[in-house]
């Protein structure tokens, strides 16, 4: 087994070499300028990880990793247009560098340099990826579109929710991992296992990053505590509040979200969730969703070595206790 900043760095290499500018330099500039923004690159790493784990080269996988990094990139290029941020990883979006119309372009080229990419592979890998590849990138537009209603929508039930936030973020950190198992010739059982492992792992992770949201440090979290209260986002702490409330309760807690100083905002709403008992509550439903997640882990026809740096970085992945 490689370890993961092995991956991690071949991988960057790798992008480095195929990532280019080239003419016309307003379509491909953008792209490597999103690209090298960074992040934590999540997704191609477990493309890699899975590939390893079944025995597989994992250097086999770079192609399809490179394809999962840029289709998600190109997913922020066009959400970041849609919510107007003006910022993406503490840096200008696309389309305020450039201009709305660049950005849109930039972004269908990366999805369609995605595809290319996978074309790599031989005829029956190459279908088996993109059998999965094409379910995933229609559900994260499902997400995206679910996000977007549920911004209208008055009463948001706690499994619409999840049901989005699993179709915009988990799905593709469950097939990150299902593809590296397609390169890795994983039986269906072990495909289906590993992709069960990252939907639930993906939950979890969001539903902390809702958590974290509120009750994080900013320093270590990297965004602005309080952030989803000032933008009034229905997250899953919202909802739940809402769930352990009475009518009266619900009338006084909207209320805070129509306070004017943003600094009293924040502490009225936190001090809801507080008095409601929603951060024990939250942190549940988060090793709720964990624990299932490690259930899959003991499925896969893996040695327990290997379960194990499955498991490892899991909790890695959900140590962001800042």
């Amino acid at each position: 087994m490689a370890e993961l900043n092995q991956l991690s760095a071949d991988f960057n290499q790798y992008l480095s070499e195929k990532i280019v500018v080239k003419n016309p330099v307003n379509l491909y500039e953008p792209i490597k300028y999103i690209l090298d923004l960074g992040g934590k690159r999540i997704r191609p790493l477990l493309v890699l990880l899975a590939a390893d784990l079944f025995g597989n080269d994992y250097k086999k996988a770079l192609p399809a990793a490179l394809a999962v990094e840029v289709f998600h990139n190109f997913t922020l290029i066009h959400d970041d247009i849609m919510d107007s941020a003006a910022l993406r990883r503490g840096k200008p979006t696309v389309h305020q560098k450039w201009n709305e119309n660049i950005a849109i372009l930039s972004g269908d080229a990366m999805l369609i340099q995605a595809y290319s990419f996978i074309e790599e592979y031989p005829d029956d890998i190459y279908r088996e990826i993109m059998k999965v590849f094409n379910k995933t990138a229609l559900e994260v537009c499902e997400g995206q579109q679910y996000d977007m209603d549920f911004e209208k929508c008055q009463e948001i039930l706690i499994d619409q929710y999840i049901e989005m936030i699993k179709l915009k973020t988990s799905v593709l950190l469950a097939s990150a991992f299902e593809i590296g198992a397609i390169i890795g010739k994983a039986t269906d059982h072990d495909r289906e296992s590993i992709y069960q492992f990252g939907l639930n792992l993906g939950l979890a992770f969001q539903i902390q990053d809702d958590y974290l949201d509120t009750f994080g440090n900013e320093q270590t979290f990297g965004k602005q505590i309080g952030g989803d209260i000032l933008e009034y986002k229905k997250t899953y702490l919202y909802l739940t509040a809402l769930q352990n409330s009475n009518s009266e309760e619900q009338a006084l807690f909207k209320s805070y979200y129509q306070e004017k100083d943003v600094v009293n905002k924040i502490k009225k709403i936190t001090q809801f969730f507080i008095d409601k008992n929603i951060p024990e509550l939250v942190q549940k439903t988060i090793e709720s969703y964990t624990e299932l997640a490690f259930t899959f882990v003991e499925k896969l026809s893996i040695s327990s070595e290997k379960k194990q740096i499955l498991k490892d970085l899991g909790l890695n992945m959900m140590s962001r206790n800042a």
